[in-house]
């Protein structure tokens, strides 16, 4: 595919402000890759872009990346990270889902800790959780690692935030094996509020320590649909075949998403009780249930041969 020309691209640019323009795929693509001349030009003419509009490019740049991975609009989603507009600002750091160049954390830190939008604060918080996983499994430097998990955690702690942001740094901060992870599971756990305990049960999953398998164990027994729910996928995430008798019973439980997470959990853990519950579900009367269990029982079989490969 040719590249197009530089004056094809500034046309492009110039002619995103027109809200009579209707925004084509097949222009929208020039703005892939920008050189650092055609980037200024954008930052230009963005200031006169109406926000809605500015959400209708953004929402199509980050729908055209998530289909072609060719396409790299992250200097445009860099740039938007100062957007006036709240929804732009939430919008691009999704965008950025995929970047983990840590010249990337100090932005999201600052949007966490200052934004003037919870909505922005909590999506900072989430994407932050990308650079937790890589500092546990040491593909981070240290000095990174240390200002993320301090970042998150001092947000945590932080009473004046909201719990919706809070919670979501507690989610971001759960893969690090850390004193001071533990200790911020433990206390939302123990919290009065209820989002802040279905964050704390998620977190023990992800935080994969089997420490925290009593608590998941008597939290699938909890009368809160989404403590359930969660505690099922946190059983999946520690993999401990102690949970299986426990699961097989939510194969019952009222609520269809319950059900299919400790299905989903049962195929994670594996092992012959497992094997032979999913294979029960297989026959179950419910397709979505079926479907799940045959989906299970999948990755139950790649798990226990993770050399084989088809003739």
């Amino acid at each position: 595919m040719e590249t197009p020309a530089p004056s094809s691209i500034r046309e492009t640019i110039a002619d995103l402000g027109n809200s009579d323009q209707p925004l084509l795929s097949s222009r929208l693509v020039d703005l892939s890759n920008l050189c650092s001349e055609e980037l200024r030009f954008l930052e230009q003419v963005w200031v006169d872009i109406e926000p809605e509009r500015r959400r209708q490019i953004v929402h199509r740049l980050v729908e055209l990346a998530e289909d072609n991975v060719e396409l790299d609009f992250d200097s445009i989603f860099l740039s938007c990270l100062k957007d006036r507009d709240a929804e732009v600002r939430c919008k691009v750091i999704g965008g950025l889902w995929e970047n983990e160049e840590t010249s990337l954390i100090s932005p999201l830190i600052n949007l966490l800790e200052q934004d003037s939008s919870e909505k922005v604060q909590a999506a900072a918080a989430a994407a932050l959780g990308r650079f937790a996983m890589l500092a546990e499994y040491k593909k981070l430097r240290s000095c990174h690692a240390s200002k993320v998990c301090r970042a998150l955690l001092a947000i945590v702690g932080d009473n004046s935030k909201s719990i919706d942001v809070k919670r979501r740094a507690l989610e971001a901060a759960a893969p690090l094996s850390l004193p001071q992870v533990k200790k911020a599971i433990m206390g939302a756990y123990r919290s009065n509020n209820a989002k802040l305990r279905t964050s704390a049960i998620y977190a023990m999953g992800k935080n994969c320590d089997a420490y925290w398998l009593p608590m998941l164990l008597k939290a699938l027994a909890s009368a809160d649909t989404k403590i359930r729910y969660e505690a099922a996928g946190g059983c999946g995430e520690l993999e401990e075949e102690e949970a299986i008798p426990y699961l097989i019973e939510l194969i019952n439980d009222p609520d269809i998403d319950v059900q299919l997470a400790a299905i989903q959990a049962l195929g994670k853990i594996g092992g012959t009780e497992a094997r032979e519950c999913l294979g029960q579900c297989l026959s179950n009367s419910s397709g979505v249930i079926s479907k799940m269990a045959k989906q299970a029982l999948q990755e139950l079989k790649a798990n226990e041969e993770p050399f084989s490969f088809p003739a």
